[in-house]
């Protein structure tokens, strides 16, 4: 990728609290890029994807519209079509290309939509370092999460774009670390009770993380690791496909009508598994230990199923998690790729390698309240259809994740790097 991708810091720039946070933020975005070449950045691959060029311009619309248009009252926006051109599903704010053609906008051009960043950036910067109240902060705050999200999501676009070229290239250079063996499963056991989940202290967090409330759990277990895909390989060789009991109505329909007989990124080739990641194809026979990914919900249930256990709920995985360090796997590894566990005791991969399939439908709390405006629509409105997975994965960025994260999507969806743990009732 060109060099002019990344902005190199200016001499003399003094950045201070907010201001250094934006920054850093916008600028990983940018070195996400920085391996691809123009032609990788028109991609649109899958249904769920985008092109990596409509995400920098995505997440600085997102600043521009929601931030300088609405707090910096002298604020000129750098093009007046990009209002409508980079929203993606506010409805509030204006009508929207349809997502599937995203693909197709060869215009702007690459080098406009980072002046576009440019132009923003500078605008933002000089606003946060005069000072901006505390509604504006958390609304900064709030634009750098989301441009997190998108961090993630240009991962996932960008491997199923990769693995959509017939030459199926790597995205980063080098071999993914050793798997090493298998740690025995163990199982961490918790009593239940009155318990309280979702987020009711200081710290930022999304509206659907809210409020905090009582839940009532029966004594449980959770397993002390992810499933491995040596697992899900004796799963597969067991007929796990073929086996309409194991599944859900709606999964089974989804297996014969998609022809799935493996995870998304399983390929055969002269008879031996293999598997397609960031770092390019890989022998399955050497990651046999690492964690599955990129399972829909289907899959994750109906291996559960066929395990003679449970996918845990969502208040279940919360409940184990609150109060463990936010550490493990996570973008800032640079491994890109799910590894595997290390023995112990304890629960591990808690944080980080792959989403966690909850067996929670994605609602709202009691007592939800979306966020006033054009905001609310960011969560209110997928509350239906779609399933919560918690705890991040290999490409989650570590300031972004925490153990009342709730993300979500349909249980046919596979793209993103999500996994399973297992759960057991206690008698």
């Amino acid at each position: 990728m060109r060099k002019s991708l990344i902005e190199e810091p200016r001499t003399g720039d003094r950045f201070s609290g907010p201001a250094e946070r934006f920054r850093s933020v916008r600028r990983k975005t940018e070195e996400l890029c920085a391996p691809l070449t123009p032609e990788d950045m028109m991609v649109q691959s899958c249904e769920e994807a985008s092109p990596a060029k409509w995400h920098l311009a995505h997440t600085t619309w997102f600043f521009e519209t929601f931030l300088l248009r609405e707090f910096v009252p002298d604020y000129k926006p750098f093009h007046p079509d990009f209002y409508w051109l980079f929203n993606s599903y506010y409805n509030a704010v204006s009508d929207q290309p349809v997502k599937k053609l995203r693909g197709s906008f060869s215009r702007p051009s690459l080098d406009e939509i980072l002046a576009y960043r440019r132009h923003v950036n500078a605008a933002m910067e000089r606003w946060i370092e005069d000072g901006v109240s505390d509604e504006a902060a958390q609304r900064v705050e709030l634009g750098l999460h989301h441009e997190q999200q998108h961090q993630e999501l240009l991962a996932y676009d960008i491997k199923n774009a990769f693995w959509s070229n017939p030459l199926h290239p790597a995205y980063r250079e080098g071999a993914l670390p050793s798997a090493g063996d298998v740690p025995p499963v163990k199982w961490v056991e918790y009593n239940g009770g009155l318990v309280e989940i979702g987020q009711g202290g200081r710290g930022f967090c999304f509206d659907n993380e809210q409020p905090r409330h009582k839940v009532h759990l029966e004594p449980f277990a959770l397993a002390t690791r992810l499933v491995t895909c040596g697992e899900y390989l004796d799963f597969m060789r067991d007929g796990g496909y073929e086996r309409a009991e194991l599944w859900l109505s709606e999964g089974w329909d989804t297996v014969r009508a998609q022809g799935w007989k493996a995870p998304l990124y399983w390929f055969e080739a002269d008879g031996e598994w293999r598997v397609f990641t960031l770092r390019g194809a890989a022998d399955l026979r050497e990651m046999l230990a690492s964690p599955v990914c990129h399972m829909s919900y289907f899959e994750a249930d109906a291996f559960a199923r066929w395990a003679g256990k449970r996918l845990p709920t969502e208040a279940e995985w919360e409940t184990a998690a609150s109060g463990l360090p936010v550490e493990g796997n996570l973008l800032e590894s640079e491994v890109l790729h799910p590894a595997a566990a290390k023995d112990g005791e304890g629960l591990h991969q808690i944080f980080g390698d792959v989403w966690e399939w909850t067996a929670s439908a994605y609602l709202g709390y009691p007592g939800y309240a979306a966020l006033p405006g054009a905001l609310g629509e960011y969560n209110g409105k997928f509350m239906v259809n779609q399933m919560v997975l918690r705890g991040g994965s290999a490409v989650t960025p570590a300031s972004h994740i925490r153990s009342t994260y709730r993300n979500f999507f349909s249980p046919a969806s596979r793209w993103q790097f999500s996994g399973v743990r297992l759960a057991n009732q206690v008698n």
